[in-house]
């Protein structure tokens, strides 16, 4: 069975299942999927708690002991498996595969996970997980999507958000779910009779738009100047340190370097993309930059911002956020030119 996370809480009331798969993009949603789990199962008499790591270094016999350890005198447990970032090879799916054949009611299993594509989901390990429980897609609300996802967690917290407000708590938290919650616990306190008009959202939140590093590398690559500059700004005016912007778009163009090589030696588009494990969605937006940005351009801004880090780390009087900016509009299709600071 799939659902959404906002179902979780009532197909929870309806009894445990024996597994829980919570795959996506969106830490808080698989946080809070979790703790629900994880509350229900304790009223329920699963007492024990075992998480493990799925990565080289797991011994799977130890899962596997802890599925076997069972009597009539031991608790129920929960067994929490987080999977790695990578698909699964051959011998950690297999170890799937056995440990699936070892469930029994007094047993529920959660796996924490990336999000998966249609392939994944259609691995043997995993539709066989899937018939024993349930699915939640974990992911981060897109654009359009994000106003009815505000709506619903508004209306679950006691709040009563006019159409307007809907729409500036998702323009001001597009991307960052937790800022969201942090935002609305807070409103709760200010405004006990739950009433969001837009006064007092400017009054309570402005200012606060909680951008996050990876909404400047999509503006980057989608070309949006205007947008990746105000961002930019957003995040020195709330004290971001600025060599984690440089890592995070470092590593973008790093990647997108490498696609433009092996698009030379003359893979085509689509191995490409499916050998970096790009989204379908995604796909379009890369698409569009490996046209903007060919291996000279790429190279160029390369060098741009390692000369950006070498101003943040050795001249304490120089500005890098205004070359930062400048570096934005240079991606992004608009190159200026900055005069040197005496």
């Amino acid at each position: 069975m799939r659902i959404y996370p906002e179902q979780l809480t009532q197909r929870l009331s309806q009894g445990l299942c024996q597994t829980y798969l919570l795959f996506g993009n969106e830490p808080l949603l698989k946080q809070e999927a979790i703790q629900s789990i994880l509350a229900i199962s304790t009223q329920q008499g699963f007492d024990e708690k075992h998480r493990f790591t799925v990565d080289n270094q797991l011994n799977w016999q130890d899962v596997y002991d802890a599925c076997q350890a069972l009597s009539l005198f031991s608790s129920r447990q929960v067994i929490i498996l987080t999977l790695p970032e990578n698909p699964l090879n051959t011998t950690q799916a297999n170890a799937i595969k056995d440990l699936d054949t070892m469930l029994h009611e007094d047993i529920v299993l959660v796996l924490d996970g990336p999000r998966l594509n249609k392939k994944q989901e259609s691995a043997k390990w995993f539709i066989s997980l899937q018939h024993k429980g349930v699915y939640v897609p974990c992911n981060t609300p897109d654009a359009r999507q994000l106003p009815r996802f505000v709506e619903s967690r508004c209306h679950s917290l006691g709040l009563k958000p006019d159409s307007e407000s809907i729409m500036l708590l998702a323009q001001w938290h597009e991307g960052n779910l937790l800022a969201l919650s942090q935002s609305l616990m807070k409103l709760q306190l200010l405004y006990p009779d739950g009433e969001l008009t837009l006064p007092r959202l400017q009054e309570a939140l402005s200012r606060h738009n909680h951008y996050t590093p990876f909404q400047l590398t999509d503006a980057l690559i989608e070309g949006k100047a205007n947008r990746a500059v105000r961002i930019v700004r957003q995040l020195e005016a709330e004290g971001v340190e600025i060599t984690i912007l440089l890592r995070v778009i470092q590593k973008e163009l790093i990647q997108l370097y490498k696609m433009q090589e092996y698009g030379a030696s003359g893979m085509g588009l689509s191995k490409i993309f499916d050998h970096f494990r790009v989204w379908q969605t995604r796909r379009p937006l890369l698409t569009a930059a490996l046209h903007r940005l060919p291996l000279t351009k790429l190279m160029h801004l390369l060098q741009s911002l390692a000369e950006i880090e070498v101003m943040v780390k050795t001249d304490f009087d120089s500005k890098p956020w205004p070359a930062l900016a400048a570096f934005c509009l240079d991606m992004s299709g608009h190159p200026v030119h900055l005069e040197p600071v005496s």
